[in-house]
């Protein structure tokens, strides 16, 4: 084969399995009619670079105790929010993706980072290949003053930004986004399987290589997921989702993939007209305008990494009018919604085998925590007596197929900010009462069952 001359190779855009031919199916990620053709040079593919290089020659393993185990350097983005969500900070050297739907405040959350970051006189870079520098300026204006710190770039070509970037050397760098860059060596068109995993690859290299942090913006599928393929998620060190409803002024910030901290936080935000703000006290932002003495409400306390949040369940149950009922989940799995109302049929005989069944967990966000079990299983039993739940009652606990009620993690920080937002009443598993006694002006009513919970409200 003559050097440089193209060939054609098929790569999946889920996964970035690669094959000589087209595949219905993909052998990596069992996903179907996910294969592109793209044209790339012979020394791009593995096992054709010809002699070794002077990195793999130089490669040498070391061994695990002679490695100092210094801790990773932070530095806070002065939004606790964001700081949360990244465990602690920003990470030296550490690759951020930051994934959401188009509108929902991806660029406008990181201009703001840029900008309290500037303010403590590091140097900051922000490349868009999306947006003109007029456009960057009009929606700077909008969110305050920045300062000199703070440097923009319109640019694709990552050849010509690892060039600004080495000659700048700035603490952090974002680039908006991921989908927009290419790389000349490579033939096929921006946004495809090879220039993402290629300027991924090369922005990986730059960020470890000079302790730069780069945050990396990437839009997402009809499916909710990154576009581009799925090895992009295994190479950055944080994947953070922008999740919420564009129309709504609610946005949360959920963390799926993270190398420096948990997995389970999430910062909760507002969108107004000055930007992104926080929302300190997301429990009584979520339970804002909760109905008064109405059937089929309740608050359940979810735990959400280290940080209890009070949510609002609500539960519709009526006759069918056909002979196939109606079930339908938002905000929860739809297939524990079928099991708990299996599970109120069979061990409280409540018959509601006909009934249509709808569950809302309100305030748009989504949980799958199995504490929201209890809660469920309350809100439809007063949906279907019509027997509205007190409005200080807080309940929590996972429901197992007998219907028992198992404990919790958490339970005494649920307890305490149940306290703490007025709530007189809680009904936790049995299990997890002794352990919060101590919790002062708070009745705690232990229940082993599900049906020792129905008969208490």
């Amino acid at each position: 084969m003559a050097k440089g001359k193209q060939t054609t190779v098929f790569f999946c855009q889920e996964c970035g399995y690669e094959s000589s031919k087209w595949l219905g199916q993909c052998p990596g990620c069992r996903q179907w009619n996910t294969f592109v053709e793209e044209k790339v040079r012979p020394s791009s593919l593995p096992g054709m670079g010809g002699g070794k290089s002077s990195a793999s020659r130089a490669a040498k393993p070391v061994k695990l105790r002679e490695i100092e185990s210094g801790g990773e350097e932070r530095f806070t983005t002065h939004t606790e929010e964001l700081d949360r969500v990244l465990g602690g900070g920003i990470v030296k050297g550490s690759l951020v993706l930051v994934g959401g739907d188009p509108g929902i405040g991806k660029s406008t959350l990181l201009l703001q980072v840029c900008r309290h970051l500037a303010e403590d006189g590091r140097e900051i870079l922000y490349i868009s290949g999306e947006e003109s520098l007029q456009q960057i300026r009009l929606r700077a204006e909008r969110l305050g003053s920045f300062s000199d710190s703070l440097s923009l770039l319109c640019e694709t070509n990552l050849d010509t930004i690892e060039d600004v970037v080495k000659k700048c050397g700035p603490a952090v760098v974002v680039i908006d986004s991921i989908q927009t860059m290419y790389c000349e060596q490579v033939s096929s068109a921006p946004g495809s399987v090879s220039q993402v995993r290629e300027a991924a690859g090369r922005l990986l290299q730059l960020a470890k290589g000079l302790d730069i942090s780069v945050f990396l913006v990437g839009h997402v599928t009809k499916e909710g997921t990154v576009a581009g393929p799925r090895v992009l998620e295994h190479m950055v060190d944080t994947v953070l989702y922008f999740e919420g409803d564009r129309y709504a002024s609610y946005r949360i910030l959920r963390s799926v993939k993270n190398r420096f901290g948990s997995t389970n936080e999430i910062g909760v935000f507002e969108m107004r007209q000055e930007g992104l703000t926080e929302v300190k006290n997301p429990s009584e932002f979520m339970l804002s305008g909760r109905p008064r003495g109405a059937s089929g409400s309740v608050v359940v306390c979810s735990s959400q990494g280290t940080r209890p949040i009070m949510l609002e369940v609500q539960a519709l149950v009526a006759r069918t009018n056909f002979g196939f009922p109606k079930r339908q989940a938002t905000g929860t799995d739809f297939n524990r919604i079928n099991l708990l109302m299996a599970v109120l049929e069979k061990r409280v005989q409540m018959q509601i085998g006909d009934c249509d069944a709808y569950v809302n967990v309100a305030g748009g966000i989504k949980v799958q925590e199995p504490a929201l079990d209890l809660g469920i299983v309350m809100a439809v039993a007063s949906s279907f007596r019509n027997r509205p739940i007190r409005e200080d009652v807080v309940v929590f606990g996972e429901v197992g197929l007998s219907g028992e009620v198992r404990a919790v993690s958490m339970a005494k920080e649920r307890v305490k900010e149940a306290g703490k937002l007025g709530f007189s009443t809680v009904i936790l598993p049995e299990s997890n009462r002794a352990a919060c006694e101590e919790e002062r002006g708070i009745m705690l009513v232990g229940v082993r069952n599900v049906q020792e919970a129905i008969e208490f409200i």
